[in-house]
């Protein structure tokens, strides 16, 4: 069971890493809480990505909790 967990926070961990890269250098957090010089709407597949990218970390952060309980 524990090595099945640590292989699918590997998948997750990756899969967030290329998320992250795949995301345009323009924006970053803040502006995209409308701290931004003005505003702009996410279309199309950066909104896609941007969406992916907060699933991820929450499947992220559940397997890191996951693999801290399971013994």
């Amino acid at each position: 069971m524990k090595s099945v967990l640590l292989i699918i926070h590997l998948v997750f961990a990756v899969s967030l890493a290329g998320l992250i890269l795949l995301q345009s250098s323009k924006g970053g957090f803040a502006s995209g809480l409308g701290a931004g010089e003005f505003y702009r709407s996410r279309r199309g597949a950066e909104r896609l990505v941007f969406i992916a990218t907060f699933v991820l970390a929450s499947l992220f952060l559940v397997t890191s909790l996951a693999n801290l309980l399971v013994r």
